[in-house]
């Protein structure tokens, strides 16, 4: 602790009396888009330099604001709220990793006059527990039209119990061509991600009686259990467009074909391979059922391997983008074809075969909205898997959008809308292991979601509705084996975030409340709330003309019980539980954030209530959260 408040006065004091004289920054412009879901829009998207509540650092909170984690950040985890939760057939391997990975859909592209370059890193200590994140990333034009970047992550962290390592490093880089007739995207990421598995503790009554590594847990030295996922991807999208060319003569008249029809053709090609090993020295310890060990009673190593190519070739059409009225749309075809292999059980003692599995599908693609004036716009989408073995699938989804022009800021209204019908992932259906083996003809999964959000960013306001009905919803039981709810299954949630401001005082709140039709195969904590409130000052040095902004105050997560999912490591899949309610516990933090030109800073004390109201600070059935810890880390920011 005295290291980090050295480190904090130091770089305070070099703020205020040494080179704080913030230069005016050379004309820039920087622009950051990601891609649409069928990779033919650009969607904007802020630079992520902020410095308001600086101190939650986590990539993952990015994706979802509320997670339940196994106590250790880098190891698997989950969205408390349902509908951010990864349901994705293709993801199921990394879904409970996928916030923090790099993939095709999850690109973010950028275009800069200046080099732009920027370093995170956090520690958490003490140093034998140690959390350690660090990220750097780096875009730059080669010319107007071309840009290329790379993002290099990781998450490094020890944990503060036996056996709970967490090793994720992960890589993207990518690069954009944007010229006037042809454009082009290209990202490959490389995604290494090793968990250590414990098996969480041996009880809850343990807690008052050991504190840290004296704490025993399920699967220890012997084992010496650990899950490997590694993850290479790439995405190459082509786009060429044919004409749309708008003259404007002498007289102001305006010619250039019909309407100023254009058209891009895209050729869309992804690539996917992921890989995941499961190994335990000691498979008789007894956290798995040895009746049920199907390959060796001497050494679990369970291997799985699933590779995915997409062909997509579409049409895409519009008319006249300066006009008031816009229309466009757009049609293709998708090849998918699908590798699966593992090593399976042939209940001969100690044997084990690989068996291997190709798949494919055809599917077709199309697209149709409506743009008038920027204030209203709505879009259908959706495709239809015409052969092959998820034959049947569809998704059709739409979106019903309003602007509104107000003096604060413009406001957003939207409304959707999607049906699907979706053959679960092939995992669920086939599956084999030392540990787990099933077989399975599982029925295609029909949902139905509705929805409405309202987003008003000059008074940091949102409010969300969504409302999902399901038919043959697919989960994993109390067994940790697949299972299918036959009935219907429905979940409401609303989502509010707003943040408040007194004079130099802030309330931001992000508020979850969610309900299932039926606990028994879904349930939700009904209230999640993360809070924080705080003091912001700007401090000026008049002899430097610097500046030094400063955030001081307190934060809180809470949910209220609910019986959260526990975790399998064989299967790397969480599943459901009646024993044990988790919830019902407020992690508390206190922090202060610092920014210095284009330097942020926090320092926290991260679960600072630890130890006075009780031991239930569970998220997950026997994997306590980390207890009480110093926390610090700063961002640099260069543009050069």
């Amino acid at each position: 602790m005295k290291r980090a408040f050295t480190i904090l006065l130091f770089l305070l004091s070099w703020a205020g009396l040494s080179a704080q004289k913030e230069n005016t920054p050379k004309q820039k412009t920087i622009r950051e888009w990601t891609l649409s879901s069928d990779y033919t829009d650009e969607i904007t998207i802020p630079i992520d330099t902020v410095f308001s509540l600086f101190h939650r650092y986590r990539i993952s909170d990015r994706f979802s604001s509320m997670n339940a984690t196994l106590g250790n950040y880098g190891l698997p985890f989950y969205q408390l709220n349902f509908f951010d939760r990864i349901t994705d057939p293709d993801k199921y391997l990394y879904s409970n990793y996928y916030p923090i990975m790099y993939t095709p859909d999850r690109t973010v592209f950028m275009d800069t006059q200046l080099p732009f370059t920027e370093v995170v890193w956090t520690f958490g200590a003490p140093r034998e527990t140690s959390e350690q994140t660090f990220r750097v990333r780096h875009s730059q034009n080669i010319n107007r039209y071309l840009n290329f970047g790379f993002i290099y992550d990781i998450i490094y962290s020890l944990g503060q119990y036996n056996y709970q390592r967490a090793e994720d490093k992960t890589f993207t880089f990518h690069i954009s061509y944007a010229g006037p007739k042809y454009k082009l995207y290209f990202a490959a990421g490389i995604n290494n991600l090793t968990s250590w598995e414990n098996g969480g503790i041996d009880s809850t009554g343990v807690l008052k009686l050991f504190t840290g590594r004296d704490i025993p847990v399920k699967l220890g030295s012997l084992d010496a259990a650990n899950a490997v996922l590694r993850n290479r991807n790439f995405l190459l999208v082509q786009k060429y467009k044919i004409g749309g060319n708008i003259t404007v003569d002498s007289t102001g008249k305006r010619s250039g074909g019909f309407l100023g029809l254009s058209g891009t053709f895209s050729h869309i090609l992804q690539w996917e391979i992921n890989k995941r090993t499961y190994s335990d020295k000691n498979p008789e310890s007894g956290f798995y059922d040895t009746a049920n060990i199907y390959i060796s009673k001497t050494v679990t190593f369970d291997s799985l391997y699933a590779r995915s190519l997409k062909n997509t070739v579409r049409f895409d059409f519009t008319t006249d983008e300066t006009r008031k009225f816009r229309l466009g749309g757009g049609f293709g075809i998708r090849n998918e074809l699908f590798r699966f292999s593992q090593i399976m059980p042939t209940h001969t003692a100690s044997l084990a075969d690989t068996a291997h599995w190709n798949r494919s599908s055809n599917v077709l693609v199309g697209k149709l909205y409506s743009d008038i004036g920027g204030k209203f716009m709505w879009v259908a989408n959706g495709e239809l898997f015409l052969t092959g073995y998820r034959i049947g699938d569809f998704t059709l989804g739409g979106r019903i959008s309003k602007a509104f022009y107000w003096k604060k800021g413009i406001a957003s209204w939207n409304i959707t809308g999607d049906i699907m019908n979706r053959q679960p992932s092939f995992w669920y259906n086939s599956w084999g292991s030392n540990n787990f083996e099933w077989n399975n003809n599982l029925n295609k999964e029909f949902r139905t979601d509705l929805g409405t959000d309202f987003s008003f960013p000059a008074r940091k306001t949102e409010l969300k509705f969504n409302y999902a009905i399901i038919d043959n919803y697919t989960y994993f039981d109390k067994s940790a084996l697949p299972a299918q709810h036959s009935g219907g299954l429905s979940v409401a949630a609303i989502t509010a975030r707003k943040e408040f401001r007194a004079w130099k005082f802030h309330l931001a709140t992000d508020l979850l409340v969610q309900k299932s039709s039926n606990t028994d195969v879904l349930d939700l904590p009904l209230l999640s709330v993360r809070s924080a409130v705080y003091f912001e000052h700007l401090l000026r040095f008049k002899q430097t003309n610097g500046k030094l902004n400063t955030q001081i105050g307190a934060e809180v997560f809470y949910n209220t019980p609910y019986y959260s999912y526990a975790w399998m490591p064989s299967t790397g899949r969480f599943y459901n539980q009646d024993f044990l309610k988790t919830g019902d516990y407020p992690y508390i933090n206190v922090f202060l954030n610092v920014k210095i030109i284009r330097t942020r800073i926090f320092v926290m004390l991260d679960h600072v209530n630890s130890g006075f109201m009780g031991y239930n600070y569970f998220m997950a059935p026997s994997y306590p959260q980390n207890t009480r810890m110093l926390r610090y880390g700063l961002a640099w920011t260069f543009y050069n």
